[in-house]
């Protein structure tokens, strides 16, 4: 059973298209659900993130947790970008089924990979942060029924 906020941002959702030109853009998958998650970034001169987007193959939890990952890090500096984990993600959409948890992996590498592609496009170094995996199974930290 999904939570309303998961359902308002399915039904909803925010921030969905692509950024022209974006200072950055990442591209997860999940090779074992299909579901692909695309992030657009855009970052100003002081390292804020000024506009996020999204383009979402995938199950409505995926569509959910790319809409509230795009909320998450608007506004927010590069750095404390970095830290929107999967927790909270799940934890500001009032959580996901245990099934689900996945597509909140999904929307933490995507905010990396476009983190990413934004550094690297830039030469610049972001402490903490990892040349993100194309597809999350690789990653996938432990098993679903932990969370």
């Amino acid at each position: 059973m999904y939570s309303e906020k998961v359902m308002d941002h399915f039904n909803n959702p925010r921030n969905v298209g692509e950024i022209e030109n974006a200072s950055g853009v990442g591209t997860v998958g999940n090779a074992k659900c299909g579901d692909i998650m695309r992030m657009y970034l855009d970052i100003d001169d002081n390292e804020t993130i000024t506009e996020a987007k999204f383009k979402t193959f995938g199950c409505g939890a995926a569509v959910a947790t790319s809409s509230m990952a795009t909320e998450l890090v608007k506004g927010k500096t590069v750095k404390e970008a970095l830290e929107v984990t999967n927790k909270a993600v799940m934890e500001a959409l009032d959580g996901l089924p245990p099934v689900k948890v996945h597509c909140s992996l999904l929307a933490e590498e995507a905010i990396h990979a476009a983190l990413w592609d934004y550094s690297q496009k830039n030469n610049i170094e972001i402490e903490g942060l990892e040349k993100p995996v194309t597809d999350i199974g690789e990653k996938e930290e432990a098993p679903e029924e932990e969370y």
